[in-house]
């Protein structure tokens, strides 16, 4: 199913289907049916394509570490429903399944109704924020996602975590590849510090600090201590923004009180025809990419144009991952 290449750090080849099947078989072990671990798969491999490695295979661990997998979960339920509204107990279910049926339901009611908004909360680790909007994109709507998440990132001046990650996407059509935005509010991930402190690595300077508030680039110390938000006071402000949203999607029904997702989506033509939107928003995104450049820049670069080449290009070459994250997969469920 897959080759080591030689270099001195052991890598592993998959094709996307051999990835796919090892992603079903080893998302089996936890427990999660043959509809489950599709949507799951999907989702982690979608990530893997993208360029993102600690979002795909090595996710698995992630998610097979959590302590809420091992607790009883109950099939969503919609709890309060309008036209244009939803808003989904989870049922302690994980978030890559509760949000993709959570975005399915925001296109349907947005391209009858012209705008929808689906909170769900009591659920867990959604993946990718790109990924859920993108399909709202592609579906020719614009989308919008917000987390409030489980607290790992220390406000400006505190030695502790007090508020999530609280990454925020946003898709809109265009001619060709959607725009995509997705980023946290967070100096650091916290998906990708666990792949950090599993291949025995050190952090970049400047995004966490140790139980005593200094900094430190060990991970094992920074998820003892707290991740910092990212451009500082701007960040901390922006994740608050998130948490308030989470409110309205129904966090305090939550076993923490703290987590919960939002999806907005919104047909264009409230306002202007939709294949006028398109047209205006390429030609302005062009305008962007024609900017002159300083010297030795090749390419003033969007958002998500190097995830979107890089899965045109891992579609053909396949994927990458560490041996040793292989190794600790593979002693799953055993």
């Amino acid at each position: 199913m897959f080759t080591a290449n030689s270099s001195e750090e052991r890598r592993l080849h998959f094709t996307p289907e051999e990835a796919h099947a090892a992603m079903c078989e080893l998302i089996g072990r936890i427990g999660y049916d043959e509809r489950e671990r599709r949507v799951i798969a999907n989702h982690l491999l979608d990530a893997a394509l993208c360029g993102y490695e600690y979002s795909g295979l090595p996710k698995i661990l992630e998610l097979a570490g959590t302590a809420k997998v091992k607790l009883p979960r109950v099939a969503p339920r919609t709890v309060h429903e309008t036209p244009v509204s939803a808003l989904i107990d989870g049922g302690n279910t994980v978030g890559m399944l509760v949000v993709d049926a959570a975005t399915d339901l925001a296109i349907a009611k947005a391209s009858e109704h012209g705008f929808a908004v689906v909170g769900a909360f009591n659920t867990w680790m959604t993946g990718r924020s790109a990924y859920f909007v993108e399909r709202i994109a592609n579906a020719g709507l614009i989308g919008m996602h917000t987390v409030a998440a489980f607290p790992l990132v220390a406000p400006p001046g505190a030695a502790r975590p007090a508020l999530g990650t609280n990454p925020l996407a946003f898709a809109f059509p265009t001619l060709g590849d959607p725009l995509v935005i997705d980023l946290g509010t967070s100096a650091f991930m916290g998906t990708e510090l666990a792949l950090v402190q599993r291949r025995g690595g050190l952090l970049p300077e400047g995004v966490a600090i140790d139980v005593n508030g200094q900094p430190t680039r060990d991970p094992t110390a920074a998820r003892a201590g707290a991740l910092l938000h990212m451009a500082g006071y701007r960040g901390f402000a922006i994740a608050l923004a998130m948490q308030a949203l989470g409110v309205m999607a129904g966090s305090g029904m939550s076993p923490d009180k703290q987590v919960a997702y939002l999806l907005i989506a919104m047909r264009p033509d409230l306002l202007v025809p939709l294949e006028d939107y398109r047209r205006e928003l390429s030609a302005a995104l062009e305008r962007v990419k024609a900017t002159p450049r300083q010297e030795g820049v090749t390419e003033i670069r969007l958002p998500s144009e190097r995830a979107f080449r890089e899965r045109r290009r891992l579609t053909r070459e396949g994927i990458e991952i560490d041996a040793r994250i292989w190794d600790l997969l593979q002693a799953l469920g055993r």
